[in-house]
This record gives C-alpha cells, structure tokens and sequence, in this order.
C-alpha cells in the first residue's frame, strides 16, 4: 500500500488576497499543478481522499478525486498549524488503504520529521509547493519515503 501526502499547489499571493488565509485559492499555475498531480496519480488505484479544509488544498486534490471517482473528504488534522500527533494519527488510520493526503508545508514538514524519528528514512528533505512525497506501508506502518517533485 501507499499513502501519497500532496502539498497544496501553488496559491494565489497572501500579500494580495484580502480575505480569510482558509479561503485562498490556488493560482492559475496551482490549477495547471493540480490537473498535473492528477494525472501522475490517477493510476494509483487511490480509494480514499483527505484534504485540509482550506480552499488550496481541496483544489489541489479536486481533479484527483474526479479522476478516481471518489469524494474528497476534510480533516483539520491537515489543515495549517495542526498538531502533528493529529496528522499522525490520520496517517496510521489511512496506512492500510492507498489513500492521498494534502496539507500544507509546516504539517508535511512535521509530520516528517515524525516519521523519521520513528525509523523511516527521509533522505531529500523537500517541500515544494505541488511535491508529493510517496510513503510506502507494510502492514500498516510506513516503511519508506520517496520525494515527487512537483510537476513543471
């Protein structure tokens, strides 16, 4: 099984927007990333989709969903600032099924130093804006992790 966990793709500048943070979208590069993301993953057999409930997130996995025919399902475990014993926990529950997670850099970031501490190697620490890092599980743990850049 694999547990593919996506950073939101490229958003629209905070500078600029003048709304909530929750509320901003993904630029028109972030929209090209998304369509992209879908396209590497739509092969992978994905049955579940979870997404932090900020608009950035959602939309960066919405072409997967429609691609794979299943919904996007919210979690505040991913959203921006979540406890990383929160996302965790969310990543063990998932790690039995091929599932996407997206969330933002602070929550991946944690959530892989977490998992480093327990014994997975990490090796290219990235986090770019539309990456995926690709976490292989064996029996419910994650037991490696590959860096996907994002797409150009």
């Amino acid at each position: 099984m694999s547990v593919y966990l996506v950073r939101h793709a490229k958003a629209g500048s905070r500078r600029n927007w003048s709304g909530k943070d929750s509320q901003r979208p993904l630029s028109k590069p972030g929209q090209r990333q998304a369509d992209q993301i879908a396209s590497v993953l739509a092969g992978a057999a994905i049955t579940r989709i979870v997404s932090s409930p900020f608009v950035r997130c959602v939309q960066t996995v919405e072409p997967l969903a429609s691609a794979c025919g299943i919904p996007v399902d919210l979690s505040d475990a991913l959203a921006e600032g979540a406890p990383v014993a929160d996302a965790a926990a969310l990543l063990d529950k998932l790690a039995r099924e091929e599932s996407a997670l997206c969330s933002h850099g602070d929550v991946i970031g944690d959530l892989l130093m977490h998992l480093a501490d327990h014994g997975v190697r990490i090796g290219d620490f990235r986090l770019e804006k539309g990456s995926v890092w690709l976490l292989d599980t064996d029996d419910g743990h994650v037991v490696r992790a590959r860096y996907l850049p994002p797409p150009s």
